[in-house]
């Protein structure tokens, strides 16, 4: 990180996220509305869909609601490496897959490896959320699988942890990274009602909290750069 990157007055904090039927795209809002209202820089960034047809055809209610979601979040900017290298924090974001990362993640995730290697994303702050069709369907292994990119790219992890009441909620409680249940059928018409309000304020908990800690790291920079 640069000497004129520390000495910026405002943390920059970029939310990249996949969201297939908007229960993710709902946090992710969240995210950036708590971090703009903790004083931050903010980019939000949606990964692009890498298929043009839904993988599912024959769930005929999950792929009305994939095609709802996508034009509902058309207009977003999508996502690409300059998101992770200009951030000073990077919040990510996408849905399990079978206790993994979704594929458009996943080839994102991938697309930053020239940017990892030249050491681009060493000591930025950096944190995961994810959602579920079930609430054992693999939400900690998702956001673990994150955090295992985060330490390739010798990031500065920052979870929630159990450091708020609002993480005891009965619809939250993951450590690790914040999590909602998205039900196991989408409904057309219906994006994301199962994203709870304790869901949308541990997000938003959990990015106040990223925040804070990437706000005392710039300012411990700063003041490095100028002894």
């Amino acid at each position: 990180m640069s000497t004129a990157d520390t000495a910026s007055s405002t943390t920059k904090v970029s939310i990249v996220y996949y969201s297939g039927t908007g229960n993710v795209h709902k946090l992710a809002v969240a995210a950036e509305e708590a971090a703009a209202k903790s004083g931050a820089e903010v980019r939000l960034r949606r990964v692009r869909e890498y298929v043009e047809t839904s993988l599912a055809p024959e769930f005929t209610e999950w792929t009305a609601a994939w095609r709802e979601n996508a034009e509902a979040v058309a207009d977003i900017p999508t996502a690409t490496a300059d998101d992770l290298d200009w951030a000073d924090a990077i919040l990510l974001g996408g849905p399990g897959r079978f206790g993994m990362i979704a594929a458009p993640l996943k080839h994102f995730i991938d697309l930053a490896w020239p940017l990892n290697t030249r050491g681009g994303l060493s000591g930025k702050v950096m944190s995961s959320f994810t959602s579920t069709g079930a609430p054992h369907g693999g939400q900690e292994a998702t956001i673990l699988s994150l955090n295992t990119v985060f330490y390739h790219w010798g990031g500065v992890i920052v979870p929630p942890g159990s450091t708020d009441a609002i993480m005891a909620a009965p619809s939250n409680g993951n450590p690790y990274g914040v999590s909602s249940v998205s039900g196991r059928q989408a409904i057309p018409g219906r994006l994301a009602e199962n994203v709870t309000e304790d869901n949308l304020a541990a997000i938003a908990y959990q990015t106040r909290r990223m925040v804070e800690v990437a706000d005392a790291l710039r300012r411990g920079r700063t003041a490095d750069a100028d002894r």
